[in-house]
């Protein structure tokens, strides 16, 4: 499937498109464009303008106004034939075909939504078989209702419906273009069940092998994308998983064996959720995810420096309730620590304090201060805090190992877990 990978030879400009609605304000808006900026940096665009809209609701036609449409078509009209010609046009919401078929009729380059940026992303880094049919799957997921639109060139060669014809079309008079259609439909629901067998056979295999792993407790590394997991995954495992500062550097679950001290255990590091995932993407990853579904203890590791770290929080938490997760134990790792900042208010400014004018130790006594032993504040890169965090996880592990076997007295087999699943 090539279908959404974007060009990495050359770097296409781009031009991002949100809205402000009731229920986002222009602040929201903007952090979530700023996040679809880096989304298109990593998958190889180059962000050149960001647009946004003030509306009640999406526009069901064309996600924004007739005016604001206009404004876009205006922009990449003149960018044509120049060195900064606007290459692709990125809205942060998933569009339906309608609103595709409608925005791409006006706009005459590239439309993407964020749901198809994110597949863009997944397909360029998945590297092992799993990865590769579960981006397949998704992206087959999304396109299928929107096939439409990729014949809308030939509805002109005939009748039918979608001719303009005003009644409908019958079936006698269906033209080559959803002849074509109805082709490629059954094509990609065959493609579909076939990917989905696959997976089913990958899932068996995976269940076996965590089965075979012995009386292990399980520890999973979960958090927003690009918050240090597989930095920290690195640090305790003493191992060489892929890190790097892009969104979904990790997709496939990478699992080793940790011993601290004399008490060994597995630490899964996992793919990083992300505000506004595709469903689609969920449900094709939810195999990967059943290391986070059996885990014993699940850190949970959070980027404290970014300005929304707990909106973060709660997209993590909300995507552990969907995978029936929330019940278990967890602790917060507040890491990047090092790169926390924080802007001092001027004496005579009397608004209440911000998160930009508040102090890490300031910080640490408000909600964080309920979370007691469930939290600890480290630096991963510069190996913070790093020894206190081992020996809290050691000590919840002995605690885990305790209740879930009894009569072990943590003699366990030697069994070599140098995985990457």
């Amino acid at each position: 499937m090539k279908e959404f990978v974007i060009s990495t030879s050359k770097k296409e400009t781009a031009i991002l498109v949100g809205i402000i609605t009731s229920t986002q304000n222009e602040r929201k808006t903007n952090e979530y464009l700023a996040e679809l900026e880096f989304l298109a940096q990593t998958a190889g665009a180059e962000v050149v303008k960001r647009f946004t809209q003030r509306i009640e609701h999406p526009h069901p036609v064309t996600y924004v106004g007739s005016g604001k449409l206009r404004e876009l078509a205006e922009f990449v009209e003149m960018r044509k034939d120049t060195d900064d010609e606007i290459g692709m046009v990125i809205f942060d919401d998933e569009l339906s075909a309608k609103q595709l078929r409608n925005i791409e009729k006006e706009i005459k380059v590239k439309i993407l939504d964020r749901t198809s940026l994110i597949l863009d992303i997944f397909a360029m880094r998945a590297q092992t078989a799993h990865a590769k049919v579960q981006v397949e799957l998704a992206q087959y997921k999304y396109m299928l209702p929107r096939l439409q639109r990729l014949w809308t060139h030939l509805e002109r060669q005939g009748g039918g419906s979608g001719s303009g014809s005003g009644k409908g079309g019958s079936v006698g008079l269906r033209g080559p273009g959803e002849t074509q259609l109805e082709m490629d439909r059954r094509i990609i629901l065959g493609r579909m069940s076939l990917l989905k067998e696959q997976l089913s056979q990958i899932d068996r295999q995976k269940s076996i092998q965590r089965k075979n792993r012995g009386r292990l407790i399980r520890v999973a590394l979960v958090g927003y994308t690009n918050v240090g997991k597989s930095t920290l995954m690195n640090l305790l495992a003493k191992s060489e998983v892929f890190a790097e500062n892009k969104l979904f550097a990790t997709l496939d679950t990478t699992v080793r064996k940790v011993i601290i001290e004399n008490l060994p255990f597995l630490l899964s590091d996992t793919v990083g959720f992300i505000r506004k995932l595709p469903t689609d993407l969920v449900e094709s990853f939810k195999s990967t995810l059943d290391e986070v579904r059996e885990a014993d203890l699940l850190l949970h590791v959070v980027d404290v420096s970014h300005p929304d770290f707990e909106e973060q929080i709660e997209v993590v938490n909300k995507t552990l309730a969907d995978l029936n997760c929330g019940d278990k134990p967890i602790m917060v790792l507040f890491n990047k620590v090092d790169a926390f900042t924080y802007t001092p208010k001027d004496e005579d400014d009397l608004t209440p304090k911000s998160r930009e004018n508040i102090t890490l130790d300031e910080l640490k006594s408000t909600w964080m201060a309920k979370l007691d032993d469930n939290c600890i504040f480290i630096s991963a890169r510069e190996r913070q805090n790093i020894d206190t965090l081992k020996d809290v996880i050691y000590k919840r592990v002995c605690e885990l190992h305790v209740q879930k076997y009894p009569y072990n007295d943590f003699l366990y087999p030697t069994i070599d877990e140098d995985e990457q699943q």
